[in-house]
């Protein structure tokens, strides 16, 4: 299984990125997809997943309201659409994802590269 992670960049502080993960290899249809980021100097962060099978999502209370999940359906690629971003935001942003769904937040399996976004201020 791979994850490929794309879409990071520089953006001001306000600005929007969209970020894509594309899976091969298999899929996560009783799994989930989810996306983390780490700063520099900071722990793993936990931003956003989406459960599979129903579609639905979770967001960290962090970014909601302006960052958002979704997927698309005629593959297996998912999207974290970053609105208002801030200096914050700054992170190395990771997608995983899982075969089974228990949790939002933890026993993510696969792991992509990570793709950088910076937000100046």
């Amino acid at each position: 299984v791979q994850l490929q992670a794309s879409g990071g960049g520089l953006v001001q502080a306000g600005g929007s990125l969209r970020l894509s993960c594309a899976a091969s290899g298999r899929t996560f249809s009783s799994g989930a997809m989810a996306w983390f980021r780490q700063a520099p100097g900071k722990e793993r962060e936990f931003v956003a997943a989406l459960r599979w099978s129903s579609g639905s999502t979770y967001i960290a209370d962090s970014v909601k309201g302006r960052f958002t999940i979704s997927r698309d359906n005629a593959g297996i690629t998912v999207y974290l659409q970053m609105n208002r971003l801030k200096f914050e935001d700054t992170a190395v942003y990771y997608c995983a994802a899982k075969n089974q769904f228990r949790t939002w937040m933890a026993d993510y399996v696969y792991w992509g590269q990570g793709t950088q976004v910076t937000v100046s201020s």
